[in-house]
């Protein structure tokens, strides 16, 4: 920064403009008063003091001399009027110049006529624009009529010149303290509206940011939930009977718990206000979903996952996205259907689209509830949500056999770099028709004849 504008006296002249500043908001009047009382002391009472045309015998030749009463009227008709220049400039104008152009018809000199040029600063400034014009030529011929006084001293033409130049130095400065003034205003306008729209925009992330965290809080609480209650059920049917099985179903609630309170940590922990968030797993992906369907499986039923086409290049939010459609799919297949159900989950890619579907052979015993698509709760609206992001649908309903299925498609268009997929790998054949018959038999549902297999592979669990 330049030294001169770190010097005292400048911060000091700073400080005493802003107070005037301050003090001209709130109480415009006294300023316009001061103006005219030092125009009193400075210009009309020297013209008063006795003997002044003795010290300008130049301007006493030239000029006409008043008497005291015609010099007063003059010097108030022009100085006076200055009280209203800010609020009613063109008035003030008006008057000030009325009593400049009859002194300069009667050929006097007196120092108030520099309040005509102060009337057409604040005309300029505050005033219409359009009377501007006609407020400077009214100035120049009262300016004429001294020039032409004052020419056995310099020409006519020169002094017209000189006196002119006052003119422009009056508008001009009334113009650019007004362009000024016009520029402020519209920078602390955009200024405020900018502050509005960060508010705006503020609010409208924190809304987002609360929308996603509602719809991770969703998935995660309401799958594992499920399991858990599913878990809960079982082994208190098998305490009395069978107690290993209590205890292993003890077992599942835990990790299924402390899996929970992991992903739960995960999400949450984006909400917290420290300047170093703690080290935490990543987002689940399409390498989860098996761990998904194994839980499920512990549950009770019956889960077949089939994959196909080349699913390890795809982008972390498309591998997060198909890992809720499913979990979503397949926490309303348990909740809904019961432990006792088959389901089968395929992801697909087939470029450039990602299929999901889940589909669940319904409860067995007639008298659970059949959904209707009039059953969508959140659960739909979030899948929905979560493949509107990528340019994708989704659909469920019920189907012919009493179950329900779930179909999501993912768009891979706006993601580059994506390989061709490659064919589908094999399955390795259906899943055992046949399940649990009763709530005693849920532990074996829970140990699945063959494991969740590799991408691109598949899994079949559920032996009766």
């Amino acid at each position: 920064m330049d030294p001169v504008w770190n010097h005292p006296l400048v911060g000091r002249v700073s400080r005493v403009g802003r107070r005037l500043r301050r003090t001209d908001r709130s109480r415009p009047w006294l300023l316009d008063t001061a103006l005219v009382l030092v125009m009193v002391a400075v210009l009309c009472v020297p013209d008063l003091w006795p003997h002044h045309h003795e010290r300008h015998d130049q301007l006493a030749k030239a000029f006409t001399h008043l008497s005291l009463t015609a010099t007063l009227a003059l010097q108030a008709g022009q100085v006076l009027p200055l009280l209203w220049r800010r609020r009613q400039p063109t008035v003030a104008f008006t008057l000030t110049a009325t009593a400049f152009l009859v002194q300069c018809a009667l050929g006097a000199w007196l120092r108030a006529a520099v309040a005509v040029l102060v009337a057409l600063y604040s005309l300029a400034l505050h005033g219409r624009l359009r009377h501007l014009p006609t407020a400077c030529a009214v100035t120049v011929s009262g300016l004429a009529l001294l020039a032409v006084r004052m020419r056995s001293d310099v020409s006519v033409l020169d002094g017209l010149f000189l006196l002119s130049t006052t003119i422009v130095a009056a508008v001009a400065l009334g113009l650019a303290v007004r362009i000024r003034r016009a520029q402020v205003a519209g920078l602390r306008d955009r200024a405020a509206r900018l502050e509005i729209e960060r508010d705006q925009r503020s609010r409208l992330a924190v809304a987002t940011e609360r929308t996603r965290v509602a719809r991770e809080m969703h998935d995660i609480v309401g799958h594992n939930l499920s399991v858990i209650i599913t878990l809960a059920d079982g082994g208190a049917y098998a305490a009395d009977t069978s107690p290993e099985r209590g205890k292993q179903a003890l077992l599942l609630i835990g990790d299924t718990g402390r899996q929970a309170l992991g992903e739960l940590r995960r999400t949450l922990g984006v909400l917290r206000e420290q300047s170093q968030a703690p080290r935490l797993s990543p987002q689940p992906g399409l390498a989860d979903i098996d761990a998904l369907c194994a839980r499920i499986r512990s549950a009770g039923p019956q889960v077949t996952y089939r994959t196909g086409g080349t699913l390890d290049t795809l982008d972390r939010g498309i591998q997060l996205a198909v890992y809720r459609v499913t979990q979503e799919a397949l926490t309303n297949a348990l909740k809904h259907a019961g432990h006792d159900t088959r389901i089968r989950v395929s992801v697909t890619v087939a470029d450039p689209l990602v299929h999901i579907d889940v589909h669940d052979t319904g409860p067995r015993d007639a008298t659970v509830r059949i959904r209707t698509p009039h059953d969508e709760g959140h659960g739909l609206a979030g899948m929905r949500e979560r493949a509107a992001l990528y340019g994708g649908t989704v659909t469920a309903g019920p189907t012919t056999d009493g179950g329900w299925r779930v179909r999501a498609t993912l768009d891979l268009t706006p993601l580059a770099g994506l390989p061709a997929p490659a064919g589908s790998a094999d399955p390795s054949g259906p899943p055992d028709p046949s399940g649990p018959a009763d709530p005693s038999d849920w532990l074996a549902a829970s140990e699945p004849t063959g494991g969740a297999g590799p991408a691109g592979g598949s899994g079949t669990g559920g032996a009766a």
